[in-house]
């Protein structure tokens, strides 16, 4: 029995029935005692600042709801950050869902929305002329230049037809979704990921499913009266799916020769990267209530599902979570790529460390990484160093799925406060939300988050969809934080965005590496352009770049607080 069941008589995860949990006292002194750091340690380090209505953020988000409660209801939806005109300034891009059976309809449905940075912290929604407005049910979003022509492209993995916008470089979009013959049917999307599976040079695309959903299949699910949304067991779990990029505008469904299509699960937030350091991209699946997924990629473009073997299927306890989003980084800079998942109330969010040879270990109660998380629902999470101290940080997104929680359940609530957990140096995490501005001003129902540096001033700010209500534009207003460097790459032999390549920075004695990655955290996407803390460091030593299929090359003496382009085939061999 674990520590958690313990202190949760009766607790029954697969009805997510959260009002049938009764803690011990005395088993919670212990556990809020284990979860929680020293807070005057961390003093007041990071400062993030509310500017929604200063930035000029007018989009509300809608869930479609009618009063039925549909699942996919709960669980939309993503949101991007993105520099779709390359003027240098990152842009948001929001998802929206759409009206459902017995919903009232209007004129002008919703619509997704994609707001132009004019610079000042200030943003212009310029959605009608970009072409951009799907008025499908969003879930999940990926942005990447898939046929290398230098401009970002987008990806919509919805409830519904799969939309895929081309972007043709003159501020404006083209749906080539069936062109492409990615259109994916009709599913329940979820997170989705650019990433080059062989090192062709090409990017494909890896599309994740919820569930198998229909509306003639849906329950009423009671909790002392009060309707609540029912879990995902109560549907069949659906398969992913591969697409590869044939590099003429068109992609093929190879999900069943690269081993994808043989494992079916509920997904939710993925992310790719090398978490086998073979120099090749893998895929983790966030799944809800079944084993997560960690499918390893043989470098030919095959996979096996390694889950379980990886230690990062269920959690430290061996216990199934309600996995939610996911996230990667390099969090006590030992140069080895770590996992952090969001999940649902009664679990704790996980970390799980890289211990280098294949296999990760569930660190959340020691590092504190799993602090506060327990009675929320979480959502959108990743990893930044807001204070560029030269370790990245967690900002957690909450909210519950109920939206009658408060009726029979007092631990938790619907909409809740948004979390900042600090990285102590690598060691541990420590709650520093309640300091840090305006993290927990904010109380919405939050479902993606995404983490950019919006005005180019060296700080990671944060921008949150929120369901059912107008998003959470956060300023990153530190005044204390260290030097920095951003960088952004431009392949040349391998993809324009380089990626899947691999990034390693040195300072002085401080030593970090990054990904760039295409889609992560909750069904969003965010951290093209690859952010470093610096702390005091003056200068940059070496900046190492491996291009996916591993060529290296070494960029000496590089200035900091500024952003800079590594072109592949200008730097040193190494």
């Amino acid at each position: 029995m674990s520590f958690y069941s313990t202190c949760d008589e009766g607790a029954s995860w697969p009805e997510r029935r959260p009002d049938r949990w009764f803690p011990r006292l005395s088993c919670w002194l212990v556990f809020w005692w284990l979860l929680t750091g020293s807070l005057a340690a961390a003093g007041q380090p990071v400062h993030l600042r509310e500017l929604t209505e200063h930035a000029g953020i007018r989009f509300r988000h809608t869930d479609g709801s009618s009063g039925n409660r549909y699942i996919v209801e709960s669980v939309s939806a993503g949101v991007a950050t993105l520099d779709f005109d390359g003027d240098g300034l990152i842009d948001i891009y929001f998802l929206n869902g759409a009206p459902l059976p017995g919903s009232e309809t209007s004129e002008t449905p919703p619509r997704n929305a994609l707001y132009r940075n004019v610079g000042g912290f200030r943003f212009v929604d310029v959605t009608e002329e970009a072409g951009v407005g799907d008025t499908g049910y969003g879930l999940g979003v990926a942005v990447a230049d898939f046929n290398n022509n230098g401009f970002p492209d987008i990806y919509l993995n919805n409830y519904g037809p799969n939309v895929f916008y081309r972007n043709n470089g003159d501020g404006t979009f083209t749906d080539v979704s069936r062109a492409t013959g990615t259109v994916n049917g009709h599913q329940v999307g979820a997170g989705a990921n650019f990433l080059d599976i062989n090192g062709n040079g090409w990017l494909d695309l890896f599309v994740s499913n919820y569930l198998e959903f229909s509306y003639d299949a849906v329950e009423t699910v009671t909790v002392r009266g009060f309707p609540i949304y029912p879990g995902p067991e109560r549907f069949p779990p659906a398969p992913d799916v591969l697409f590869r990029n044939n590099g003429d505008g068109t992609f093929t469904d190879i999900s069943d020769e690269a081993g994808i299509a043989a494992h079916a699960g509920h997904g939710m937030g993925t992310i790719s990267g090398d978490l086998t350091d073979s120099g090749h991209p893998d895929i983790f699946v966030a799944n809800d209530s079944t084993g997560n997924f960690l499918f390893v990629n043989d470098g030919t473009g095959r996979f096996r599902e390694q889950g379980l073997l990886a230690g990062v299927a269920y959690d430290g306890d061996g216990d199934l979570q309600g996995s939610m989003g996911a996230d990667v980084a390099d969090y006590n800079n030992n140069g080895l790529l770590d996992l952090y998942m969001t999940a649902y109330q009664q679990q704790l969010a996980t970390l799980y460390q890289n211990l280098g040879d294949g296999r990760f270990d569930d660190r959340s109660l020691r590092t504190g990484a799993g602090a506060g998380t327990y009675h929320r629902v979480n959502w959108g999470g990743g990893f930044a160093d807001f204070n560029n101290n030269g370790f990245r940080d967690l900002f957690i997104a909450h909210g519950h799925i109920h939206d009658t929680i408060d009726h029979f359940d007092t631990s938790t609530s619907y909409r809740l406060p948004n979390q900042l957990l600090l990285n102590d140096g690598g060691e541990r995490f420590m709650d520093v939300s309640s300091e840090s501005g305006d993290v927990t001003t904010n109380v919405s129902s939050s479902r993606g988050a995404a983490f950019d540096d919006l005005n180019n001033n060296g700080r990671i700010d944060a921008v949150i969809l929120n369901s059912r209500e107008r998003p959470t534009i956060l300023r990153n207003d530190t005044q204390s934080a260290g030097h920095w460097i951003q960088v952004r790459l431009r392949g040349v032999q391998t993809n324009r965005d380089g990626v899947g390549a691999r990034v390693r920075v040195q300072a002085g004695d401080r030593v970090q590496i990054a990904e760039v990655h295409s889609g992560r955290g909750y069904q969003s996407h965010y951290g093209t352009r690859l952010h470093f803390g610096l702390a005091d460091h003056p200068r940059v030593d070496h900046i190492q770049v491996r291009w996916v299929g591993g060529e290296e090359e070494v960029f000496d003496a590089v200035a900091v607080d500024q952003i800079v382009t590594l072109q592949e085939g200008h730097g040193s061999p190494r």
